[in-house]
């Protein structure tokens, strides 16, 4: 989100205005009020001020929606949510761009620079106290409305919602990387697990030192026995570029060890009928609980105060049959457990 700048007066209204005092002072009092409030960080007060400013200048045959704009991302950083899309929504729709044309002159007597309204400087052309007459026109800032409706309604848990707004931005702006990598959001979000996965692949494939898209993509992969030795080299991938990636570790335990409720389950099922077939079950499973011991190990390094890796290490030294370490580890889930109360 980018932070306003607020360097501006509102040179146009001055103008426009000349002839109405009561008005023009409103217009500048409200500015000021916007700006003031805006840079104190008091951003729920900046907002209804920008509208104000703006409701003053529609009134007055000047629709500038930069003002809009600058209402909304006052709402967006006062965590105002749905004012915020709203504003964000309804400018998107009307087709601001924000893009601007600043025209200035040079007053030959003192040198200074004025800004001016384009009637005036259209007028001051024949003027001989002026010279150097220019025009620049500002960025646009239509990319920044997309993104950051994005985000606010992803933020909403609005996935479907976003989808359609970032899929309108990229007919307009393909190479936006900001709006790709939440459209890849938006996708988990709505439902479209299998576009998700594909945005994860796209963004990898750009980016393979992003830990986080590793982990997700781990975390897709674990939901399929299929991809089960996928996902745990992906979650390796992932601590191996963010080491001490607490999650990463977690979720490489439980996809190591697999779903140990229902083994558990068929195990006591064959116990008596079956016992070479339970004993099977069981000397894999202890394979299991091996091979995740030093991912549950490094998860409890990682987070030593997490309940549940303090846990899940003690119930796999009991299945490796390590019994100091058992001991060591239910004195740490007491304490833990006593702090939590």
């Amino acid at each position: 989100m980018k932070k306003l700048i607020l360097g501006m007066a509102i040179v146009a209204s001055a103008f426009v205005f000349g002839q109405k005092g009561d008005v023009n002072a409103k217009l500048q009092e409200a500015n000021k009020a916007a700006m003031d409030a805006y840079n104190a960080k008091n951003y729920a007060a900046a907002a209804p001020k920008f509208v104000e400013v703006y409701d003053l200048l529609k009134a007055n045959g000047q629709d500038n929606k930069i003002y809009m704009y600058y209402a909304g991302l006052s709402q967006a950083l006062a965590n105002n949510a749905d004012a915020a899309i709203k504003i964000y929504t309804d400018l998107i729709n009307s087709g601001f761009t924000g893009v601007e044309t600043t025209y200035t002159a040079k007053e030959k007597k003192t040198g200074q620079v004025v800004n001016l309204d384009k009637t005036t400087w259209e007028l001051m052309k024949k003027n001989s106290d002026y010279s150097d007459f220019k025009t620049e026109q500002s960025k646009s800032i239509e990319p920044d409305l997309y993104e950051t409706l994005a985000s606010l309604l992803l933020n909403q848990k609005k996935g479907t919602e976003a989808l359609a707004i970032i899929e309108k931005g990229l007919a307009k702006f393909p190479n936006n990387a900001k709006l790709k990598e939440a459209q890849t959001t938006a996708y988990l979000q709505s439902g479209n697990t299998d576009k998700f996965v594909a945005g994860l692949r796209e963004q990898l494939a750009k980016n393979p030192n992003d830990a986080t898209n590793w982990y997700n993509l781990g975390v897709m992969q674990s939901k399929n026995p299929a991809t089960t030795n996928d996902a745990i080299e992906s979650f390796k991938k992932a601590i191996e570029l963010k080491p001490g990636f607490a999650d990463a570790y977690q979720n490489l335990v439980y996809t190591t060890i697999g779903d140990d409720a229902k083994t558990v389950s068929d195990i006591n099922a064959l116990r008596k009928d079956k016992p070479d077939e339970a004993s099977k079950l069981i000397d894999a499973r202890r394979e299991r609980f091996a091979k995740a011991l030093p991912f549950a190990e490094a998860w409890y390094k990682s987070a030593p105060e997490n309940l549940d890796a303090v846990t899940t290490l003690k119930e796999i030294y009991v299945v490796t049959k390590n019994m100091d370490k058992v001991k060591e580890m239910k004195a740490k889930e007491a304490e833990l457990s006593a702090k939590a109360k």
